[in-house]
């Protein structure tokens, strides 16, 4: 119903000399989508005040409202005189709108409130449209679009979602904007989060794990009581990039969650050793960035102290973990390796304090864009481990973008996983066989058949030599019957 209004947005925002590239049209048409949608809530709120015999307070009001500065009406038709156009629009966009709802950070009652998510958005954004006649003609489109059902919202967000694939493939690193989704669900199954369960993601980037699990855990059997504590005292995350927070934000709200428990800071500042029992979670699910290189100051909040980024989120999701919790986390397959000082206490420190019962082994090509391979970890907090069950995830072919992974690809992974069973492409890691030494969890499949082993250089000679008396004899042969 909707896409083709998004394809005309896209047609307008080629034309658009401030608009870049897939990440700044994904950042400009989030803030468009995220006033409409604010619009749209604020209406729904207060029909309901209305039937309930109480007054409203909008969030959002006067000239700033959206039916004033972006769709002007009169008797529900769209009003071209009254409406903003052209360097009028872009003046009063950039110099006042931007301003009035930036200030809400400041005047909200609470950083859990939409007001403060309206103000640390338009704090963080900036408007990019240069042409008023082409902001004009993408609110316009969008004035069409409609939130009032969670079916409007849920095809909303499957096209803002593949919008946030596109971003991510187009980046350096595809990873950091986009995890397959196909392979989130499948994290999600294995941990299968329950109501009253708190889900955390402290490397949240577009919040694909956070609306996932949304999904997982909605059901059409809810309660009321029940769902309100799937809005608000669910899913928490943080980001430390500007732009992937306002779409995390705008991802989750697309997906039905009204004010998203998202804070915008660097996890890694937090000191792992003052986290206290409060502020653990029940559920982590994360791809945090890898490589990078955070500043010294930053190792310094963690025990075993390295500039891989990917080191330090692992500690701190360990600590984030409550006794009991489970985590799935994304990390590059060297970690199961290395034998770098880092490496080796941070394994040594996974097995001690978690149970690591499954690593789910991805092949090249999961991620478009990353040219790493990666693995998932899934653990529990609590007894050390024992027994880990790998897998090694084999779809057939080569992936890429036009081969991308897809939820059949996991099917078998995760119905194999729930019994630890053993096969062709699965087996089992004893902890007591491992080096003490290292803890090095180096994958190698036992059930792949041992490849010949290579010849050595006299036999290679002697054969040719043979082979050389031989053509000669046939040679001679041939001559005599000449």
């Amino acid at each position: 119903m909707y896409e083709n209004a998004f394809n005309s947005i896209e047609r307008d925002l080629r034309a658009e000399e401030g608009i870049a590239n897939e990440l700044d049209y994904v950042e400009q048409t989030s803030w468009v989508l995220f006033l409409k949608y604010l619009h749209d809530l604020e209406n729904e709120r207060r029909d309901r005040a209305e039937l309930d015999g109480e007054d409203y307070i909008p969030i959002i009001d006067g000239e700033f409202r959206w039916d004033q500065w972006a769709a002007p009406k009169i008797n529900g038709e769209f009003d071209h005189n009254s409406a903003r156009i052209g360097d009028d629009l872009i003046t009063f966009v950039d110099r006042e709108l931007f301003p009035y709802l930036a200030a809400f950070r400041q005047s909200a009652s609470s950083p859990n409130t939409i007001e403060y998510k309206v103000g640390e958005v338009f704090t963080e954004l900036r408007n990019k449209f240069r042409s008023g006649y082409i902001l004009r003609d993408v609110l316009e489109i969008t004035d069409g679009l409609a939130f009032n059902t969670q079916a409007q919202r849920h095809e909303l967000s499957q096209l803002y979602e593949t919008r946030i694939r596109r971003m991510g493939n187009a980046g350096r690193n595809g990873g950091e904007y986009y995890t397959p989704r196909p392979l989130i669900r499948a994290m999600i199954k294995v941990t299968d989060p329950k109501i009253g369960e708190t889900v955390y993601d402290g490397a949240v980037g577009s919040a694909g794990f956070l609306c996932e699990a949304y999904d997982y855990m909605r059901t059409d059997t809810l309660s009321a009581s029940d769902f309100e504590i799937l809005q608000s005292r669910t899913f928490y995350g943080q980001e430390k990039k500007g732009l992937a927070y306002i779409i995390g934000i705008m991802n989750m709200v697309l997906h039905g969650i009204e004010a998203p428990n998202l804070a915008h800071t660097n996890t890694l500042t937090e000191n792992v050793m003052d986290i206290q029992e409060k502020n653990r979670h029940d559920i982590i699910l994360a791809n945090p960035p890898f490589g990078g290189g955070e500043r010294r100051e930053v190792q310094q909040n963690f025990p075993i102290r390295t500039g891989e980024t990917a080191y330090l989120f692992l500690q701190h999701f360990i600590r984030k973990l409550r006794a009991g919790g489970r985590a799935a986390v994304v990390i590059k397959n060297t970690f199961l390796s290395n034998t770098d000082n880092a490496s080796v206490a941070l394994r040594k420190e996974l097995l001690e304090a978690a149970e690591l019962h499954t690593i789910l082994d991805c092949p090249q090509g999961t991620f478009q864009g990353a040219g790493v391979k990666t693995v998932v970890l899934f653990f529990e907090k609590g007894a050390p481990t024992r027994d880990i069950w790998v897998y090694q995830l084999d779809p057939g072919r080569k992936m890429g973008k036009t081969n991308p992974l897809n939820d059949n690809d996991m099917a078998e992974f995760v119905e194999l996983q729930r019994t630890s069973a053993t096969g062709r492409k699965s087996w089992i890691i004893n902890r007591a066989d491992l080096d003490e030494a290292t803890c090095s969890l180096s994958l190698k499949n036992p059930n792949t058949p041992e490849a010949a082993p290579l010849r050595s250089a006299e036999d290679i000679i002697a054969d040719m030599l043979i082979r050389d008396a031989e053509t000669a004899e046939i040679l001679a042969n041939i001559r005599g019957m000449l």
